[in-house]
């Protein structure tokens, strides 16, 4: 049995990690999304400039993967009966410069093939083409 000193006391109090709602030192690491519409999936997130790598670890599914620019990983897998596409919505911020359209600086929203909200935050200085306009949500 853990002793209560090994664990984190709960607490009810909000913004209790130092006022600002921020835990300090903890970070997103992992990001695994199921999906039944993998390479879709994959095309749909290269468009807005993720780069991703083939990868299987030892017997299990193939994926992709990419390595956001602060160590994030964010990874692609096919759903399965256990492991189901679900809701989420989800929030990037990418180089304006880089996605397919290019995107105007600021923010955008789009669905993805499985129906997730996906937020952008374009950064960087893109002359807006009015071509790009079908791409915003």
């Amino acid at each position: 049995m853990d002793s209560p000193a090994a664990r984190p006391a709960p607490s009810t109090e909000i913004g209790a990690s130092g006022g600002d709602g921020r835990a300090p030192g903890a970070q997103v690491s992992l990001l695994v999304l199921y999906t039944a519409r993998w390479e879709e999936c994959r095309r749909f997130s290269a468009d807005l400039g993720l780069t991703f790598t083939a990868e299987r670890h030892r017997r299990g599914p193939e994926h992709y993967a990419a390595v956001l620019p602060d160590g994030m990983v964010l990874e692609l897998y096919p759903a399965r009966d256990d492991r189901l596409t679900g809701a989420l919505r989800l929030g990037l911020a990418v180089d304006a410069e880089v996605t397919r359209p290019p995107l105007a600086p600021g923010r955008h929203r789009f669905v993805d093939p499985d129906g997730r909200t996906v937020e952008i935050n374009a950064e960087g200085r893109t002359e807006w083409r009015t071509e790009c306009g079908s791409a915003q949500g």
